[in-house]
């Protein structure tokens, strides 16, 4: 079922423009409004504007494509910029752990540190003879031989 529509009221037309004399002698012009029903027309389709329109969203999608391009350079620009200062820090943390663990190294090898330790532990220095030297290009030295034990020496704890 339509819905009926209540008919509207003439409108009247003002009168705004005219000579103050002549408002009260013009006759007030009169507009009907006529209800158009549009419901059974059919749109024919404009094949120029069709293409107007595929043009337009391609033209815009390609401009949309490349806005995105620019934005995800810029942001990755930036997100690289982040992860080098960070590898840099890192770099320069890991250049003073080095330094420390280098001046630690030294005063563990501190010969005078070791022979406290080493009297501590109960041993002496060698006597002559124990002490072996391997000159390089010598055959004992090309050999596969790291350490020889001629004698089983046992050597007690004494604190």
């Amino acid at each position: 079922m339509a819905a009926h529509a209540m008919p509207r009221p003439p409108l009247v037309a003002p009168l705004a423009g005219r000579p103050a004399r002549r408002r009260s002698q013009a006759t007030p012009e009169i507009f009907f409004a006529k209800q158009i029903d549009n419901s059974r027309l059919v749109k024919v389709a404009d094949g120029k504007r069709n293409r107007e329109m595929a043009q337009f969203s391609i033209a815009l999608g390609v401009f949309f494509l490349l806005v995105m391009v620019y934005a995800w350079q810029h942001f990755s620009a930036i997100e690289y910029g982040y992860q080098i200062e960070a590898k840099r820090a890192q770099h320069e943390n890991l250049v003073e752990m080095n330094r420390t663990l280098r001046l630690e190294e030294a005063r563990l090898r501190d010969p005078g540190r070791i022979d406290v330790l080493a009297r501590r532990m109960g041993l002496t220095s060698p006597d002559a003879g124990q002490v072996q030297r391997l000159e390089p290009g010598s055959s004992e030295f090309d050999g596969a031989i790291l350490a020889r034990a001629t004698e089983l020496a046992v050597v007690s704890a004494a604190r």
